[in-house]
């Protein structure tokens, strides 16, 4: 592991590594600016700290804090209760909900607590991640809803979901993507694919046809009619089907099934991370990881949650 990566094994040493709030500060710090303070406006590595803890550029006169262009940004709160409420989002395996994070540190108002959680959710997808390789299973499913509805393509009142697993052989699961998509035409099908997966991959699938053109794009497709190959063509895409489902216990469960369409992406993230980090032994590993996440991007405004509308964008 590298030097740099450096995180509290459990939470004794969590509460040892961040007991004021200088010390949260200082973590950030060397997440943000790994070689030292840059200056974001000149470049510059002359610089002080000021009074109010600020970094002072002495070329540019330029002032800024670790937590500008952050999750942190603009926060009332403390850095002490913002790690504490990432460390338990990342100890509970299934997940936090908003209603369980109020129950624990008494927030204001559920509404606050949720735009915590969903701050956090809107930065775990990492840009330039790498893309899937190998066998890849793909498939859609509808999620979300009051009611079941109809099953298959065209479920009324649900969102579309497409969905990539990963072999990682061995008949093993591997890393997985997802997209909300508005529907599933060869348009949004091969945008995914292209986004998400190493081209002279495998891609798995059913007889859809938005799949039909994906060996013109650099890969090798193997169809598999559902309708005709009975239980042998459903045996093929078995690892996408059962993620499909883990997702929609893991939604009605932790979440009780309250995810609405237009804030689904972030949730579908928050599943994609965990699940490609499953295997990791170290709770601290994964508060790490979000720390990291959470210094290098930041969301919109709690406020601007509650006004978003799904998009075809996103991944994780």
């Amino acid at each position: 592991m590298p030097d740099h990566v450096k995180y509290p094994k459990n939470f004794d040493e969590f509460l040892d590594w961040f007991a004021t709030e200088g010390l949260c500060r200082s973590y950030l710090e060397s997440l943000k600016w790994p070689d030292g303070f840059e200056c974001p406006r000149c470049g510059s590595k002359d610089s002080w700290r000021t009074e109010r803890g600020l970094w002072h550029c002495r070329d540019c006169q330029h002032q800024t804090s670790v937590t500008v262009g952050t999750v942190f940004e603009g926060t009332r709160k403390s850095l002490r209760l913002w790690f504490h409420v990432m460390w338990l989002m990342m100890a509970h395996k299934t997940g936090l909900s908003a209603q369980g994070l109020c129950d624990v540190y008494e927030f204001g108002s559920y509404q606050t607590a949720w735009g915590w959680l969903h701050k956090l959710r809107s930065v775990m997808i990492r840009s330039g991640r790498e893309r899937l390789q190998g066998r890849i299973e793909i498939d859609e499913a509808y999620v979300g809803g009051k009611h079941e509805g109809a099953r298959g393509r065209g479920a009324e009142g649900k969102t579309l979901v497409i969905v990539a697993v990963e072999g990682a052989g061995g008949g093993t699961l591997g890393r997985v993507r997802f997209r909300c998509i508005p529907e599933i035409t060869k348009q949004h099908a091969e945008k995914f694919v292209v986004d998400y997966v190493e081209p002279g991959s495998v891609i798995v699938t059913d007889g859809w046809k938005a799949y039909n053109e994906l060996e013109a794009l650099g890969y090798l497709h193997e169809p598999y009619v559902q309708r005709t190959g009975g239980d042998a063509a459903l045996d093929q895409l078995n690892h996408v089907h059962l993620v499909i489902s883990l997702l929609k216990r893991w939604l009605d469960g932790t979440h009780h099934g309250a995810v609405t369409s237009e804030h689904l992406q972030a949730y579908l993230d928050e599943f994609a991370f965990r699940f490609n980090r499953r295997l990791s032994t170290h709770r601290g590993m994964l508060f790490y990881r979000l720390v990291q996440q959470a210094v290098s991007t930041r969301p919109p405004g709690i406020k601007e949650f509650y006004h978003t509308k799904t998009q075809d964008v996103g991944g994780t």
